[in-house]
């Protein structure tokens, strides 16, 4: 892995409500890019969360984003005090990256 670059990886799961003002953190933590699942399934701590389901209006989104890890602790700074509101869940884990582009792209 000798081109590869060591960043830290941000899994967001959140309801769909609180969307917008995560957005708005992550702009303020200067992240450069992100992929947002809209309609995410599961169960956890407010049940089950079926997308199937015509009835349940509680929609689930999934955040996925990457950067060094210097970068890191300023968005999970931002993250953390607003994750209590959120009633969320956010994975942090190290991962590699072998795309070169984002090389300039990460902060």
């Amino acid at each position: 892995m000798n081109d590869s670059i060591s960043l830290k990886r941000f899994e967001i799961v959140i309801g769909i409500e609180y969307l917008n003002h995560l957005i708005e953190l992550l702009e303020r933590s200067e992240v450069r890019g992100y992929t947002i699942i809209k309609n995410a399934g599961g169960i956890g701590s407010r049940g089950i969360r079926n997308p199937d389901d015509a009835l349940i209006t509680n929609e689930n989104a999934v955040i996925i984003l990457a950067c060094q890890e210097g970068h890191a602790q300023k968005v999970l700074n931002e993250l953390q005090p607003a994750m209590k509101n959120f009633n969320g869940l956010c994975l942090i884990s190290n991962c590699h990256t072998q795309t070169h582009s984002l090389h300039h792209q990460l902060g």
